[in-house]
């Protein structure tokens, strides 16, 4: 199984978007840029809307076949770890291993041994075609390098070779996710990952590494550009050498977690691409349930008054939602409006406020990153939220298909 050049995950907290946001990929497809649909679900969200992913593994199903789709598409087994992977094993086809938990954890001696022999042969000096300063590689350099990452990527190994097992190789794709922590990873970081990748025989086709600045929740990136740039256009090259050099697969390629609403180096990155002609995956998950609450405020005075509830009671409840997500999201409560100046905003204005248009000047990114991790506010109303989105999925569909396409997929991919 084999993931395409681009691909973009589309996560569905509610289950219920699978065809708008198939709708915005075949309007990308129709531009001429093949980019292949990943529904992606963590076991967190699932757990707190109490789904389960065969509705993820249905909802995809449902949408390729409705809208006639004839390309690859897959269903992703976001964040999983040994304790939750076998929850998707029957339902999932594309699977990220999160083993940031194992970074910085200790490795025997014998492991960090067969480690360092292993990069014997890469000899004290590895020039990478694109980079100036070659890779000086020495006994401290591998024994730092070794007590970082060396732990994770072994976990990572158990972990593919458990879904191996039941899976069969070759019947999935696997992502090596290492994004969510505090210290980013460099290019001689991800020139080391990659070796202990290839030698615990993981045939990885996309690592998602933590890159310099914030990538917060639904909101534009907040960092040094000129940094990044720098960054990714290394790493793109280091994995081109990696590919070549490690046995690596030959599509592997870099995954941008929360590479929803970056607008900032969305550019950056779309010149890098097509600069080396390289692959790139982008993971979204919250920009859709962001839009159905755009969606249902603009729908009428009934989806306006579930929108208003929605906000109401994420901000009663702040610190009990934000705990799961406060390293990726900043919010700055002096700008956040209360219950009763929002409950007098019209649909529009309701709207604009959540709708991430930079510039626009009632847009507002705390109001923004608030109701983004206030959906188990939406989980516990059941059905009445789940009606009105069936109510209104004309209105609703309608945002996330532009969404999806106008501000993201154009700017990724140049349309």
């Amino acid at each position: 199984m084999k993931l395409g050049k681009y691909s973009f995950g589309v996560g569905d907290r509610f289950n219920h978007e699978g065809e708008a946001q198939l709708r915005a990929i075949l309007n990308a497809n129709k531009k001429g840029v093949e980019v292949s649909p990943v529904w992606n679900k963590s076991n967190r969200e699932h757990n707190t809307i109490h789904s389960e992913p065969l509705g993820t593994r249905e909802e995809a199903d449902a949408a390729v076949k409705n809208l006639g789709w004839d390309k690859p598409y897959f269903v992703d087994a976001d964040h999983i770890n040994l304790t939750n992977v076998d929850r998707f094993i029957d339902h999932a086809d594309f699977f990220t291993l999160d083993v940031a938990m194992y970074i910085g954890n200790a490795s025997s001696p014998e492991d960090v041994a067969a480690f360092k022999k292993s990069c014997a042969s890469l000899g004290t000096n590895v020039t990478i075609p694109g980079i100036s300063e070659p890779v000086q590689i020495s006994d401290e350099l591998l024994e730092e390098e070794a007590g970082k990452y060396l732990a994770a990527v072994k976990e990572a190994g158990k972990i593919y070779r458990h879904i191996d097992a039941k899976k069969g190789a070759g019947n999935f794709v696997t992502e090596v996710s290492m994004d969510e922590v505090e210290a980013p990873q460099t290019p001689v970081d991800m020139f080391f990952i990659l070796k202990m990748i290839a030698d615990e025989k993981i045939p990885a086709q996309t690592i998602a590494p933590k890159f310099t600045g914030r990538f917060n929740k639904g909101v534009d990136y907040v960092g040094d550009v000129e940094q990044f740039t720098k960054e990714f256009e290394q790493d793109v090259l280091v994995i081109d050498y990696a590919v070549k050099n490690f046995g690596l697969p030959e599509n592997l390629k870099l995954s941008v977690h929360s590479g929803s609403d970056k607008f900032t180096i969305y550019p950056v990155m779309a010149e890098i691409i097509k600069k080396y002609d390289k692959g790139l995956h982008v993971k979204t998950a919250g920009t859709t349930w962001l839009e159905e609450v755009i969606g249902l405020a603009v729908s009428g005075d009934e989806g306006l008054a579930v929108a208003n509830e929605i906000y109401k009671s994420a901000l009663a409840r702040k610190e009990e939602l934000c705990g799961p997500y406060a390293d990726v999201i900043d919010i700055d409560d002096s700008r956040l409006p209360s219950p009763e100046e929002v409950a007098g905003w019209t649909g529009e204005k309701f709207g604009n406020t959540l709708r991430h248009i930079p510039g626009h000047s009632d847009y507002n990114p705390n109001f923004r990153q608030l109701v983004h991790v206030g959906y188990k506010v939406a989980a516990e109303m059941g059905e009445k939220y789940t009606n009105l989105l069936k109510k209104y999925s004309n209105i609703v569909g309608g945002c996330v298909e532009e969404n999806i396409y106008d501000r993201h997929l154009k700017r990724l991919f140049d349309l």
